[in-house]
Parts: C-alpha cells; structure tokens; sequence
C-alpha cells in the first residue's frame, strides 16, 4: 500500500511564469534541500522520458525521470537510481501540479511512495518515516514559491558549492 503526502502554496506569479520556471528540469537544486547540481541525461530536455540525475551534499545521487507530463498543468516524476528504485523505496514518485487562481499560481507538491521491508518497512513509515517525507514535500513547496518569487536560491546547499 502506497502513502501520499501533499502539500500546497500560493505563488504570486501567474500561471505562464510558473510553468516556464517548473518545466527548466535544471532548477530543482534552487529549492530541493540538500541538493547541489544536476545534469539532464540524454533525451528530452522536458516531457515524458525527459530525465536528470541530482547531486545531494552527501555525495549521493538519484536520478528522476518525468513518467506523465500536462503542459501547464505540471508533470509526475519517477525516483530511481540507475535501473532500480531508489532506496528505501519499493517504488516512489514525485508530482509537481500547478493551476491558475487569478493571476497567481496554485502549486500542489504531492510525494507518493512504498517502502520496501515488507511489515517493518510500513510500520517505519507510519512511525517516522512519513513525518519525514511530510517535513521534505513542504520544504520544497515553501522553498520553490520562495525561488520563484524572488530569483533567489532557496537551498541553502547551493551556497557550499
């Protein structure tokens, strides 16, 4: 069984702007924490199979490959590293969503995932790990409404570099 975690802001700009920001799959170290830099695979640059893999401050990577695109609408991502699911994971995915309220910008965040490890894996995942993802999926919201609005970095990783 599969957990989702959502979360939503209000970006003050309007909806064109948003997407133009959202589907640059570069951007994401700007406001994913932890992440320093990433480069685009070979492929597509956006749509589906566009894929990239992004670099963590701890020297881990993991890679995203967009598995559904709605042109600004937004798109869902697959998590992986290489061929296999990204550990802990039995499968994860990450969705970004936007829609127009006036001249601003609704951004939905929606993180979906399954731990592997069977009956511990879902019994870590109602303890704590969910709290985890929970705390992440906002973060990233908050941090992209921030990037957005001001230009700015909002991952504080991205100033180590």
């Amino acid at each position: 069984m599969s957990s989702e975690i959502s979360t939503q802001v209000m970006i003050n700009l309007p909806l064109e702007q948003s997407w133009d920001k959202l589907k640059d799959y570069t951007l994401s170290p700007n406001y994913v924490p932890n992440l320093t830099h990433c480069e685009l695979h070979e492929g597509p640059s956006e749509g589906v199979g566009a894929s990239r893999r992004v670099y963590q401050k701890n020297g881990q990577y993991l890679d995203e490959t967009v598995i559904h695109w709605q042109e600004q609408q937004g798109f869902i991502m697959r998590l992986h590293k290489g061929d296999k699911v990204a550990p802990p994971f039995k499968e994860a995915n990450f969705r970004y969503k936007i829609k127009a309220v006036g001249d601003q910008t609704e951004m939905t965040t929606t993180m979906t995932y399954e731990l592997g490890g069977g009956l511990f894996g879902k019994l870590i995942d109602r303890l704590l790990f969910r709290l985890i993802v929970k705390g992440m999926v906002k973060k990233i919201a908050g941090n992209l409404k921030s990037f957005y609005e001001t230009g700015q970095p909002a991952n504080p990783a991205m100033n180590t570099q």
